[in-house]
Protein backbone atom coordinates (compact mmCIF):
# COMPACT_ATOMS: atom_id res chain seq x y z
CA UNK A 1 0.00 0.00 0.00
CA UNK A 2 1.11 3.27 -0.62
CA UNK A 3 1.71 6.02 1.15
CA UNK A 4 1.27 9.71 0.46
CA UNK A 5 1.79 13.32 1.62
CA UNK A 6 -0.50 15.87 1.39
CA UNK A 7 1.09 19.75 1.88
CA UNK A 8 -1.45 22.30 2.55
CA UNK A 9 -1.59 26.22 2.09
CA UNK A 10 -3.67 28.97 1.47
CA UNK A 11 -4.11 32.19 -0.36
CA UNK A 12 -6.42 35.19 0.90
CA UNK A 13 -8.25 33.37 3.26
CA UNK A 14 -8.57 36.09 6.42
CA UNK A 15 -12.46 37.53 6.05
CA UNK A 16 -11.44 41.03 6.49
CA UNK A 17 -8.28 40.95 3.69
CA UNK A 18 -9.96 43.22 0.99
CA UNK A 19 -9.36 40.78 -1.37
CA UNK A 20 -11.91 38.77 -3.59
CA UNK A 21 -11.50 35.07 -3.36
CA UNK A 22 -9.74 33.00 -1.37
CA UNK A 23 -8.01 29.27 -2.05
CA UNK A 24 -6.87 26.33 -0.19
CA UNK A 25 -4.77 23.68 -1.78
CA UNK A 26 -2.36 20.73 -1.30
CA UNK A 27 0.37 19.48 -3.44
CA UNK A 28 0.64 15.22 -2.30
CA UNK A 29 3.51 12.93 -3.39
CA UNK A 30 4.26 9.56 -2.85
CA UNK A 31 6.42 9.41 0.72
CA UNK A 32 8.83 7.21 -0.85
CA UNK A 33 9.74 10.51 -3.52
CA UNK A 34 9.33 13.16 -0.65
CA UNK A 35 13.22 13.50 0.01
CA UNK A 36 14.29 13.19 -3.84
CA UNK A 37 11.54 15.97 -4.66
CA UNK A 38 12.66 17.85 -1.89
CA UNK A 39 16.49 17.93 -3.17
CA UNK A 40 15.37 18.45 -6.89
CA UNK A 41 12.95 21.80 -5.88
CA UNK A 42 16.57 22.99 -4.06
CA UNK A 43 19.04 22.23 -7.02
CA UNK A 44 16.55 24.94 -8.82
CA UNK A 45 17.12 27.45 -6.52
CA UNK A 46 20.79 26.73 -6.75
CA UNK A 47 20.71 26.69 -10.44
CA UNK A 48 19.33 30.03 -10.57
CA UNK A 49 21.85 31.57 -8.08
CA UNK A 50 19.12 31.42 -5.27
CA UNK A 51 19.49 30.75 -1.87
CA UNK A 52 18.61 26.80 -1.10
CA UNK A 53 16.93 27.99 2.04
CA UNK A 54 14.96 30.66 0.03
CA UNK A 55 11.12 30.08 0.77
CA UNK A 56 9.28 29.94 -2.58
CA UNK A 57 5.86 32.06 -2.06
CA UNK A 58 3.75 33.85 -4.47
CA UNK A 59 3.90 36.76 -2.92
CA UNK A 60 7.24 37.10 -3.50
CA UNK A 61 7.30 36.46 -7.73
CA UNK A 62 9.05 39.06 -9.56
CA UNK A 63 10.46 39.56 -13.47
CA UNK A 64 13.99 39.26 -11.73
CA UNK A 65 13.71 35.50 -11.15
CA UNK A 66 10.83 34.62 -13.50
CA UNK A 67 13.18 32.12 -15.28
CA UNK A 68 12.81 30.03 -12.01
CA UNK A 69 9.19 30.71 -11.19
CA UNK A 70 8.59 29.31 -14.75
CA UNK A 71 10.82 26.53 -13.89
CA UNK A 72 9.33 25.73 -10.56
CA UNK A 73 5.31 25.06 -12.85
CA UNK A 74 7.37 22.82 -15.45
CA UNK A 75 8.97 20.73 -12.74
CA UNK A 76 5.24 20.13 -11.48
CA UNK A 77 4.30 18.96 -14.55
CA UNK A 78 6.65 17.15 -15.94
CA UNK A 79 7.06 14.96 -12.20
CA UNK A 80 5.03 12.31 -12.16
CA UNK A 81 5.10 12.08 -8.78
CA UNK A 82 3.67 15.52 -8.25
CA UNK A 83 -0.05 16.19 -8.07
CA UNK A 84 -1.97 19.46 -6.66
CA UNK A 85 -5.85 20.32 -6.21
CA UNK A 86 -7.24 23.78 -4.92
CA UNK A 87 -10.72 24.97 -3.77
CA UNK A 88 -11.34 28.44 -4.51
CA UNK A 89 -14.30 30.99 -2.94
CA UNK A 90 -14.43 33.22 -5.88
CA UNK A 91 -16.24 36.00 -3.89
CA UNK A 92 -16.01 36.33 -0.04
CA UNK A 93 -18.67 38.88 0.05
CA UNK A 94 -21.56 36.55 -0.89
CA UNK A 95 -20.30 34.22 2.32
CA UNK A 96 -23.23 34.11 5.26
CA UNK A 97 -21.72 33.05 7.86
CA UNK A 98 -24.19 33.75 10.67
CA UNK A 99 -26.98 32.42 8.16
CA UNK A 100 -25.47 29.28 8.84
CA UNK A 101 -24.16 29.48 12.57
CA UNK A 102 -20.79 30.04 11.53
CA UNK A 103 -18.19 31.90 11.96
CA UNK A 104 -15.30 32.67 9.48
CA UNK A 105 -12.74 30.31 11.05
CA UNK A 106 -15.29 27.42 11.22
CA UNK A 107 -15.80 27.98 7.46
CA UNK A 108 -11.82 27.85 6.57
CA UNK A 109 -11.71 24.28 8.27
CA UNK A 110 -14.92 23.30 6.63
CA UNK A 111 -13.44 24.12 2.67
CA UNK A 112 -10.27 22.35 3.90
CA UNK A 113 -12.83 19.80 4.65
CA UNK A 114 -13.69 19.82 1.39
CA UNK A 115 -10.49 20.00 -0.69
CA UNK A 116 -9.00 17.50 0.62
CA UNK A 117 -11.72 14.75 0.93
CA UNK A 118 -11.69 13.49 -2.90
CA UNK A 119 -7.75 13.33 -2.80
CA UNK A 120 -7.97 10.05 -0.69
CA UNK A 121 -7.42 6.89 -3.25
CA UNK A 122 -8.87 3.18 -1.27
CA UNK A 123 -5.81 1.49 -0.27
CA UNK A 124 -3.61 4.23 0.47
CA UNK A 125 -2.25 6.05 3.32
CA UNK A 126 -1.92 9.40 4.42
CA UNK A 127 0.08 12.03 6.00
CA UNK A 128 -1.25 15.40 5.93
CA UNK A 129 0.79 18.42 6.74
CA UNK A 130 -0.86 22.01 7.07
CA UNK A 131 0.97 25.49 6.90
CA UNK A 132 1.02 26.46 10.99
CA UNK A 133 -1.95 29.44 10.98
CA UNK A 134 -2.00 30.74 14.01
CA UNK A 135 -1.20 29.84 18.22
CA UNK A 136 -5.02 28.77 18.59
CA UNK A 137 -5.52 26.10 15.54
CA UNK A 138 -4.68 22.46 16.50
CA UNK A 139 -7.41 22.12 18.32
CA UNK A 140 -9.46 22.71 14.63
CA UNK A 141 -6.74 20.18 13.56
CA UNK A 142 -7.66 17.79 15.30
CA UNK A 143 -11.26 18.19 14.89
CA UNK A 144 -10.37 18.47 10.93
CA UNK A 145 -8.78 14.93 11.20
CA UNK A 146 -11.50 13.39 13.21
CA UNK A 147 -14.38 14.93 10.61
CA UNK A 148 -12.08 13.34 7.58
CA UNK A 149 -11.59 10.15 8.82
CA UNK A 150 -15.19 9.27 9.89
CA UNK A 151 -16.00 10.70 6.41
CA UNK A 152 -13.68 7.68 4.71
CA UNK A 153 -14.88 5.38 7.87
CA UNK A 154 -11.39 5.51 8.76
CA UNK A 155 -12.73 5.16 13.10
CA UNK A 156 -9.26 3.93 14.19
CA UNK A 157 -6.83 6.58 11.60
CA UNK A 158 -5.51 3.51 10.09
CA UNK A 159 -5.38 5.55 6.56
CA UNK A 160 -5.26 9.35 7.77
CA UNK A 161 -2.22 8.86 10.13
CA UNK A 162 -1.84 12.32 10.67
CA UNK A 163 -2.54 16.06 10.07
CA UNK A 164 0.38 17.51 11.19
CA UNK A 165 1.02 21.74 11.46
CA UNK A 166 4.51 22.29 9.82
CA UNK A 167 6.60 25.57 9.56
CA UNK A 168 6.21 26.35 5.45
CA UNK A 169 10.08 27.39 5.31
CA UNK A 170 11.00 24.29 6.79
CA UNK A 171 9.15 22.20 4.19
CA UNK A 172 10.03 22.14 0.41
CA UNK A 173 6.35 21.32 -1.05
CA UNK A 174 4.11 23.49 1.22
CA UNK A 175 5.89 26.75 0.06
CA UNK A 176 4.80 24.93 -4.11
CA UNK A 177 1.14 24.29 -2.42
CA UNK A 178 1.45 28.50 -1.37
CA UNK A 179 2.97 28.94 -4.86
CA UNK A 180 0.45 27.20 -6.98
CA UNK A 181 -2.54 28.01 -4.48
CA UNK A 182 -1.30 31.69 -4.88
CA UNK A 183 -1.20 31.41 -8.86
CA UNK A 184 -4.74 30.01 -9.18
CA UNK A 185 -6.73 32.60 -6.60
CA UNK A 186 -5.11 35.52 -8.66
CA UNK A 187 -6.48 34.30 -11.73
CA UNK A 188 -9.71 34.51 -9.50
CA UNK A 189 -9.26 37.29 -8.26
CA UNK A 190 -8.79 38.93 -11.69
CA UNK A 191 -6.14 40.59 -11.45
CA UNK A 192 -3.23 41.55 -14.14
CA UNK A 193 -1.23 43.79 -12.70
CA UNK A 194 2.18 41.83 -12.39
CA UNK A 195 3.71 40.63 -16.10
CA UNK A 196 5.81 38.03 -13.82
CA UNK A 197 2.56 36.37 -12.49
CA UNK A 198 0.65 36.74 -15.46
CA UNK A 199 3.64 34.77 -17.45
CA UNK A 200 3.37 32.01 -14.93
CA UNK A 201 -0.51 31.89 -14.70
CA UNK A 202 -0.26 31.79 -18.93
CA UNK A 203 2.63 28.65 -18.19
CA UNK A 204 0.34 26.84 -15.99
CA UNK A 205 -2.84 27.40 -18.03
CA UNK A 206 -0.75 26.25 -21.21
CA UNK A 207 0.79 22.78 -19.06
CA UNK A 208 -2.53 21.71 -17.39
CA UNK A 209 -5.17 22.81 -20.17
CA UNK A 210 -7.33 24.39 -17.72
CA UNK A 211 -8.98 27.96 -17.59
CA UNK A 212 -8.26 27.86 -13.84
CA UNK A 213 -11.27 29.75 -13.13
CA UNK A 214 -13.38 27.25 -13.60
CA UNK A 215 -13.86 23.62 -12.25
CA UNK A 216 -11.78 21.14 -13.94
CA UNK A 217 -12.90 17.18 -14.12
CA UNK A 218 -13.83 16.06 -10.70
CA UNK A 219 -10.79 13.30 -10.70
CA UNK A 220 -8.34 15.29 -12.93
CA UNK A 221 -5.65 14.29 -10.76
CA UNK A 222 -2.42 16.13 -11.82
CA UNK A 223 -4.14 19.91 -11.75
CA UNK A 224 -7.30 19.68 -10.14
CA UNK A 225 -9.68 22.55 -9.70
CA UNK A 226 -12.59 23.14 -7.64
CA UNK A 227 -14.85 26.50 -7.50
CA UNK A 228 -17.08 26.44 -4.75
CA UNK A 229 -20.26 27.93 -4.91
CA UNK A 230 -23.12 29.56 -2.05
CA UNK A 231 -24.89 26.97 -1.22
CA UNK A 232 -22.42 24.12 -1.72
CA UNK A 233 -20.64 22.31 1.26
CA UNK A 234 -21.76 24.73 3.96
Amino acid sequence: MTTYNIYCDESCHLENDKQKAMAIGGVWCPLDKKEEIFHQLRDLKTKHGLSSKMELKWNKVSSGQLDYYVDVVNYFFDNQDLHFRTLVVPNKAELDHEKFNQTHDEFYYKIYFDMLKTIFEPECYYNIYIDIKDTRSQEKVEKLQEVLCNSQYDFFRHFIRKIQQVRSHEVELVPLADFLTGAVCYANRGLTTSPAKMKIIETIKERSGYDLVSSTYPRESKFNVFIWKAGYGK
